[in-house]
């Protein structure tokens, strides 16, 4: 749902999203203080790939592999790699929550989703829960979600109240999804709660960690 524009002539692939733009120096402060100091991370839904390039430049002993289904997505992720050079970012993989023969195979460290939840069916928050199970096999394996919520506790902002309508708008599937249901859901596969943070504009940081 996010803009995004392409970045200046020598790099046409690379495509630049405002929303990354703003919320990357936020997530890393919570992936810093929550990720393993090594380890091998995949990053699901990677978009542009400016996530990719900040947190593996700012983390440099985690293998950091991001992951789309969109090929404009990748060639975009690919153009960030290239121009940045980040020893331990990987080319990026076609990983779909749909789709579970596109998984990566062997054990991950960290699964870090951003975004992705509310623009896409609930199948596919259901694909990334089996996918956490599947992977996330070693003591603390931990999986990263980031966006906006409802909560039954606390009152739904105006302006994530209009962002809701207008994903339902944009497709009846998508919406912002409820903090509890994904927390139930999370451990039907084995994950639980451990982080809740609020984020800037109404987002919220959640970690969930094998039981």
């Amino acid at each position: 749902m996010d803009s995004v524009k392409s970045t200046p002539d020598g790099f046409p692939s690379a495509l630049i999203s405002p929303a990354a733009e703003r919320n990357s120096a936020a997530i890393l402060e919570v992936l810093r203080a929550h990720l393993p100091a090594q380890g091998r991370v995949l990053e699901v839904a990677a978009g542009s790939g400016q996530h990719a390039v900040a947190f593996s430049n700012a983390l440099p002993g985690l293998d950091w592999t991001p992951s789309d289904p969109s090929a404009e997505a990748r060639a975009s992720i690919e153009a960030w790699r290239a121009k940045t050079g980040a020893a331990n970012l990987r080319p990026a993989l076609t990983v779909d929550m749909l789709d579970d023969a596109s998984w990566p195979s062997g054990p991950l460290d960290a699964i870090v989703c951003i975004n992705m939840i509310h623009i896409s069916p609930w199948s596919a928050a259901q694909g990334l829960m089996r996918l956490a199970e599947r992977s996330l096999t070693r003591p603390g394996g931990l999986l990263y979600l980031y966006g906006p919520y409802r909560e039954a506790e606390v009152p739904l902002a105006p302006s994530n109240a209009a962002f809701d309508d207008s994903l339902k708008g944009r497709d009846p599937a998508w919406g912002l999804r409820d903090r509890g249901e994904v927390e139930t859901l999370a451990r039907s596969h084995g994950l639980a709660l451990t982080l809740r943070r609020a984020m800037p504009a109404n987002n919220l940081s959640l970690i969930f960690r094998r039981i």
